[in-house]
C-alpha cells in the first residue's frame, strides 16, 4: 500500500516524530512511502525508505494528487500548518479535492493520521 506524507515547514519535525513513533507499522513490507521533496528528505534522514516527488510549491502536491487519481496512492498524511499562509494553496486544495473524489483517506493532523494508521494495523 502506497502512503503519501506531506508536511508544511512548521510541521516537518512533527511528521518525523510521528513517523518514528509509528516506525514498526510503517516499515512493514506492504507499506511504501512517497513524499514531497523536503518532507521525504527528512523522513530518509530518520531511516525511512521514501520515493520523493518534487517539493510541494514546485508541484509535489500535484504529483501526489495524480497518483491518488490513478489509484496508486491509497492514503495521504498531510500535516498542514494552519497558522501560516502558503503560496501553493490552490495545489493543496486540489489534492484534498482529489482525495475526496477518489475516496482516499486523508489526514491533515497528527490525531487523524494516528487513527488511520491504527486502522491499517487491523488489516
Amino acid at each position: 500500500m502506497e502512503v503519501a506524507i506531506i508536511a508544511h515547514d512548521g510541521k516537518k519535525a512533527d511528521m518525523v516524530q510521528f513517523l518514528n513513533k509509528n516506525k514498526s507499522l510503517l516499515l512493514k513490507e506492504n507499506i511504501k512511502i512517497i513524499a514531497t521533496g523536503t518532507t521525504g528528505g527528512r523522513a530518509e534522514a530518520a531511516g525511512f525508505k521514501v520515493k520523493k516527488m518534487l517539493s510541494g510549491p514546485l508541484g509535489g502536491d500535484a504529483q501526489i494528487a495524480a497518483r491518488v487519481a490513478v489509484g496508486k496512492t491509497k492514503m495521504v498524511l498531510f500535516f498542514k500548518d494552519p497558522n501560516s499562509s502558503h503560496p501553493h494553496e490552490a495545489d493543496i486544495s486540489m489534492l484534498i479535492r482529489i482525495c475526496d473524489v477518489h475516496n482516499v483517506p486523508l489526514a491533515t493532523n497528527e490525531a487523524t493520521a494516528q487513527l488511520l494508521l491504527l486502522g491499517l494495523d487491523e488489516l
